[in-house]
């Protein structure tokens, strides 16, 4: 079930995020937050990803937390400014001005008996087998224009480091889950 947001609660919460991240970049202090409204206290999963010109300069995440919404986002905007996929060039305190904030908040994942049951678009896949786990959020499928099997074999080989056709095979667990998705 998709969380619904009012623009007010989009705004604050993209707020937030882009505040933390330059607090970081900054390498100032960051304290909580607390909040009145229900959501934002809401123990909801979510992805904080930043992108300049299009192109993805870091996306962390995480499916179970154990902190309220508000500072789950903070968590994911400061750790999405040192993703390690780019630490060879990382986002810079002055790069912030060029960066969009984009957030998915996320629904609780489902186990799936038939990944091919799911929606491109709409679904994001958790994959997991063992110690090794990798997941795409639903947007993906839409940006890259991949089919189903290549979505679920991508997420397996590429981002998991398993077999392609794990998910087919039986060797790795597939979840399901969707996303509510607002960016600046």
């Amino acid at each position: 079930m998709d969380v619904i947001f009012s623009a007010k609660q989009k705004e604050a919460l993209l707020g937030v995020a882009r505040k933390v991240a330059k607090m970081a970049l900054a390498k100032e202090a960051i304290s909580t937050f607390t909040s009145e409204d229900d959501l934002f206290n809401a123990q909801l999963g979510c992805f904080v990803s930043l992108h300049n010109n299009g192109q993805l300069r870091g996306c962390i995440g995480q499916f179970q937390p154990t902190t309220p919404l508000i500072n789950t986002i903070s968590q994911m905007a400061v750790a999405a400014t040192t993703d390690s996929r780019f630490n060879g060039n990382p986002v810079t305190f002055l790069e912030m001005e060029m960066i969009d904030i984009e957030i998915s908040v996320l629904s609780p994942m489902v186990l799936t008996e038939n990944p091919l049951e799911m929606e491109l678009g709409v679904h994001g896949i958790y994959i997991i087998s063992g110690n090794r786990g990798g997941c795409y959020l639903p947007q993906v499928a839409t940006d890259t224009g991949w089919d189903k099997e290549t979505f679920l074999s991508s997420c397996c080989g590429d981002k998991a480091g398993l077999s392609p056709d794990a998910w087919r095979t039986g060797d790795a667990e597939v979840y399901l889950y969707t996303a509510t998705v607002f960016s600046e």
